[in-house]
């Protein structure tokens, strides 16, 4: 990926250019020290004069009103907020005329910013003061007032923050007079310019000392530059928060987001004082010191599934490769590319206007279909479907155009969502909620309706990435998530009344990724490599989670790699330095869980016999408990020592009858209560009370017995042995009181049991009882 650059031969403003703003994708707004605005247009490549402004206007900052917000047109007439050196700011309209000239500051006045919703504007000042201004110019209040002059501010994703330079330091001031304050040192020259993306919540900085550094937004860093030649004037964010754009003298650079940069170029262009990217983040312009105005676009993205390999060329051209063959295809679009993705054996572009999708095995005919009004700014494909995000909200499309579902809920804000905040799967969505992070809301993929009786599911902490599994019913489907603690969590998303059962499974989780053919995560567990073959295990032996890991050490990957795709065998994986590794996974897990969805359990023992591996036959145990085939558990959990285990699947095999099996599975899973409720469904009282007193829980046994008026001496006689045997008294209330009218005899009680034991046995094998009591269920 680069920036293709273009410059004029001759400069068209006289002196500096000190800012630019985009109004549209294909035109722009410039304004210099030859005090003139000049309208810049990309279609036409006509360049006119706005407006001269008066000679002692020198702009300094200039910043369009939000056109958008939450994905809504606003319908206020187009102006835009141009500060200058004498201390005032002035709102201009679209062609040139000044509407209010507002003195705000005591020398010149260094950056005026809009909040995201148009509803505030915020100035920096020389003088070191910080003012928010309502909509219409009028002072609302003096943030902050320090010594030294601030040279650039940013407003947080929500607008309830604000970030600005304050000598080398950065500070971050809620609006809230009571909330905290953060600071720290950032730089180690004074810090020129700063922005603060809405999607990824991450902070560039740029400084005196050469360097740019991203910082997330507690101030921790993420990245630090080498030092460059000269000192960093510009940089700013692309809008999906994806890339970023840094200028310095005769040098604009462009850089993944982690930091890593993709592209040095070296325009004739003097220092870059202001960058801007178009709404669509497809272009980019910089206001240079020599009177230039410097434009750019993204090329040579690639973008890779299995066999194919697709290039932007130019901004209307992509190339396509099939490194098994050679064979080339050009695809040429009508407007220019805004957003790809490749996956599934479907090509799907997004261009201004229009969505492209092809399939992989015809390039020739695409399926076009119009878009309508905004910019896509993601898509994420599954098997079936695909999710197109834009500013007004999230649309689901099968890959003949056919749109499925459009979801839709309170709040919602389609503008700051990313890959790690939306999941798709061929059943649901998943979309972490912005205004509470620690809530995910679950839709229908082809109803757009919500799921689990409008009750979002809810973590404990605030949820950083979620991500869907891709195989198997949609009863079964899982959604693993990373929360603020880098902890990482499965849970079911349809559970039927239940309160879902949030298990955590890794610590110190980066980056994640589900396998596109079954459901195997893997993830880069604290600087190595993890692959959980079957993460469901934690809900049938939590204990064998561990045992189905496969780890490979950190050594091959250089600092924090982040996870791109896990497609076959094969993961790929982006370095700390933006290098692309590749690594493999054995493919026999996958074998496995094809074997166990089709309940071929013979050639499930066959393959574990055969690989040798024990975290295969871990997994085989967790698969068959899951399934309920308790012949191939023991074997499974024979073959990695589980001998306890081994014994408790025989103890349930010798149960008499289908429920009492059925309550031991559960207890082997560890679902106590639903053990007990399955056993008092089917009537087998002693049975439920058996289960408390295995479990030594008293009172419940007791309550059971006295519930049903049932062996109350069973729970006495019980308790009784247990307590001489660790040569204790009772001082339980409840078993004193009905000790005194309850006679224990181990004669009467051990032949009550064995009579109940008997009738259960006779109930199993007569089918006729047997499924009168099943329908009653």
């Amino acid at each position: 990926m680069r920036l293709k650059t273009s410059l004029l031969q001759e400069p068209k403003h006289k002196e500096l250019v000190s800012c630019v703003g985009w109004t549209t994708a294909d035109e722009l707004y410039s304004c210099s020290e030859d005090h003139q605005i000049l309208r810049w247009n990309l279609l036409t490549s006509e360049t006119s004069l706005v407006v001269k402004l008066s000679e002692d206007i020198y702009p300094v900052d200039l910043h369009w009103f939000p056109k958008t917000v939450g994905g809504k047109k606003q319908n206020q007439t187009e102006i835009f907020v141009l500060t200058s050196t004498d201390g005032k700011f002035h709102l201009t309209t679209k062609i040139g005329r000044v509407e209010k000239s507002v003195e705000a500051h005591k020398g010149a006045v260094l950056a005026g910013r809009w909040n995201y919703d148009g509803t505030a504007l915020i100035t920096a000042g020389e003088d070191g003061q910080i003012k928010i201004w309502s909509k219409s110019g009028m002072l609302r209040s003096t943030l902050a007032s320090q010594g030294s002059p601030v040279y650039s501010v940013a407003w947080a994703p929500d607008s309830d923050r604000i970030l600005y330079t304050s000598g080398r330091h950065l500070v971050i001031k809620p609006l809230q007079p009571s909330a905290k304050v953060i600071q720290w040192k950032a730089h180690d020259g004074i810090v020129l310019k700063v922005d603060w993306n809405s999607v990824n919540d991450f902070i560039l900085s740029g400084g005196e000392d050469c360097k740019y550094k991203v910082w997330d937004s507690f101030g921790r860093l993420l990245y630090s530059s080498s030092s460059h030649d000269y000192p960093i004037t510009s940089l700013s964010w692309a809008p999906d928060g994806e890339v970023f754009a840094v200028g310095s003298f005769n040098t604009l650079r462009l850089c993944d987001k982690t930091g890593w940069s993709y592209a040095l170029e070296k325009p004739n262009t003097g220092s870059v004082f202001s960058l801007a990217w178009s709404a669509d983040g497809t272009q980019l312009a910089g206001a240079c010191g020599n009177g230039h105005v410097i434009f750019a676009h993204v090329v040579e993205q690639h973008w890779e599934w299995k066999n194919f390999v697709i290039t932007l060329t130019k901004r209307r051209t992509m190339q396509v490769r099939n490194v098994m063959d050679d064979a080339m295809d050009t695809l040429e679009f009508r407007d220019r590319v805004v957003k790809t993705s490749l996956a599934y054996g479907h090509l799907v572009v997004a261009t201004s206007l229009q969505c492209y999708v092809y399939n992989s095995r015809n390039w020739n005919t695409p399926l076009i279909f119009d878009l309508k009004e905004g910019t896509v700014s993601l898509i994420l494909q599954v098997e079936k479907y695909f999710l197109l995000v834009d500013g007004a909200g999230l649309y689901t499309f099968s890959y003949e155009g056919r749109l499925i579902s459009s979801p839709r809920f309170p709040g919602m804000r389609a503008d700051v969502l990313n890959a790690q905040s939306v999941s798709l799967s061929n059943d649901t969505i998943a979309i972490r909620d912005k205004s509470d992070e620690k809530v995910v809301l679950l839709f229908d993929a082809l109803t757009g309706k919500a799921l689990g009786d409008d009750k979002p599911l809810t973590h404990k902490l605030e949820v950083v990435e979620v991500a869907l599994d891709q195989c198997g019913p949609s009863t079964e489907r899982k959604i693993a998530l990373i929360d603020k603690n880098r902890d990482l969590y499965l849970t079911s998303v349809r559970h039927l009344g239940r309160e879902p059962k949030i298990c955590k499974i890794g610590s110190m989780v980066h980056s994640m990724a589900w396998n596109d053919a079954a459901n195997i995560l893997c993830g880069i567990q604290d600087n190595q490599f993890t692959v959980w073959y079957y993460p469901s295990a934690v809900f049938t032996d939590k204990e064998l989670l561990q045992k189905t890991l496969y780890i490979k050490v950190g050594s091959e990957f250089s600092r924090s790699p982040h996870i791109l795709s896990y497609v076959g065998t094969k993961v790929t994986l982006r370095q700390g330095d933006g290098s692309l590794v590749f690594s493999s996974v054995p493919p026999y897990p996958a074998l496995l869980h094809e074997y166990s969805t089709t309940a071929r359990w013979e050639d499930a023992l066959r393959l574990c016999r055969f690989a040798k591996d024990q975290s295969l036959w871990a997994c085989l145990a967790g698969m068959a408990m899951a399934n309920r085939e308790l012949t191939t558990a023991e074997m499974a959990y024979a073959a990695i020592g589980e001998l306890s285990r081994v014994q408790y699947i025989n103890f349930i095999k010798e149960q008499p009858s289908k429920e009492s099996s059925l309550a031991h599975m559960l207890m082997f899973s560890g679902q106590v209560q639903e053990a007990e409720a399955t056993l008092l469904q089917a009537g087998l009282i002693y049975q439920a009370i058996r289960v408390s007193i295995d479990l030594f829980n008293w009172e419940r046994a007791l309550e059971l017995a006295v519930k049903h008026k049932t062996h109350v001496d069973t729970v006495l006689a019980y308790r009784g042995k247990f307590l001489q045997k660790f040569g204790r008294k009772e001082t339980n209330k409840s078993f004193l009181q009905y000790a005194q009218g309850v006679e224990v005899d181990w004669e009467k009680i051990q032949a009550k049991i064995d009579m109940e034991l008997a009738q259960e046995r006779e109930k199993a094998a007569n089918p006729s009882v047997s499924s009168s009591l099943a329908s009653r269920r």
